[in-house]
């Protein structure tokens, strides 16, 4: 197969011999908004991120196969990739791990306010704090039970939380207490001390987290979003967390990154704020690189070079 391999996969070069050993021809695009290294014609394979936000999926006539570097599939034009019937692999599991620990660090840090004793630390200053939170028994509810939210829900399960589970495509599942359809997000949500936003950004989910579901939470719960920014009301967020009607939230994603200096987002004091960082993992690359290589390998058995 003829691959168009882009920058996106960092550690790409380190395996050219591994993919060329399995009958692969390589063309290497370092930067994706950069002018094509081959003729578009050449390509039936893609290994890349963003690259049709900048070269149109219409200009590969014999594009076949396209592996994603991210988990998430709102960088590229879904409807057109079907109607070609061009096969689709993203990067699932990749990133699960570090995200799932990421999101139980940020939910510790707050309950545990750590911001507190950090500061008390850079005063010198010794001073108890006996208002400290804990997990234990609390109920978590992950919204989007694929990868990333079971390998939060496994997290939260070993410190003792009750996980309910929400997906468009409930089914059983050992780490979670129950799991249910979306539709019953509003009645779940009064129980809930702990949201986890773990769904893929699609025209069902945008703004699925709005300033209405955000007062049906337990008074005093705990957001996470490691989804995509636009799935919650980031206003709607910040007077919640102004309010106390949630005591903390930990955002890695927003609805515009980099997140503008003037948001009041940089300000609250009960917000970790991070950017978009909680995929990274010292294990990514030889998760990715598997991941890539099964599917190569995949083309190859089906002698489709």
């Amino acid at each position: 197969m003829n691959l168009l391999i882009t920058g996106a996969w960092v550690e790409a070069e380190n395996h050219f011999p591994e993919i060329e050993a399995l009958g692969h021809k390589i063309a290497f695009l370092r930067q994706e908004q950069d002018p094509l290294p081959c003729d578009p014609a050449w390509v039936e394979g893609i290994i890349c991120n963003g690259l049709f936000l900048h070269h149109p999926l219409s200009a590969f006539p014999k594009l076949r196969w396209i592996q994603l570097t991210s988990a998430g599939l709102d960088r590229v034009p879904l409807e057109e990739i079907r109607a070609k019937g061009i096969e689709l692999r993203n990067a699932r599991g990749v990133y699960s791990v570090p995200m799932a620990e990421f999101a139980l660090c940020g939910v510790l840090q707050l309950c545990k306010q750590a911001a507190f004793f950090r500061r008390n630390q850079s005063r010198h200053l010794w001073e108890k704090n006996r208002g400290l939170g804990e997990l234990f028994g609390k109920t978590v509810a992950i919204l989007g039970c694929g990868s990333v939210g079971s390998e939060c829900a496994a997290r939260f399960r070993a410190m003792g939380c009750r996980i309910l589970g929400v997906d468009l495509f409930p089914r059983a599942d050992e780490r979670y207490d129950r799991m249910l359809p979306l539709s019953d997000l509003d009645a779940i949500l009064p129980s809930v001390d702990v949201l986890i936003l773990c769904l893929p950004l699609t025209a069902e989910t945008r703004g699925i987290i709005d300033g209405a579901r955000l007062t049906l939470l337990k008074p005093g719960a705990i957001l996470v979003n490691i989804a995509r920014g636009p799935v919650v009301d980031e206003a709607a967020v910040c007077e919640a967390l102004r309010s106390g009607a949630l005591s903390g939230a930990v955002l890695d994603v927003f609805e515009t990154e980099p997140l503008p200096a003037d948001s009041p987002l940089w300000d609250l004091e009960n917000l970790i704020l991070t950017p978009h960082n909680s995929f990274a993992g010292a294990g990514n690359g030889e998760r990715l690189a598997c991941r890539i290589l099964e599917g190569l390998q995949e083309q190859t058995k089906k002698g489709t070079l």
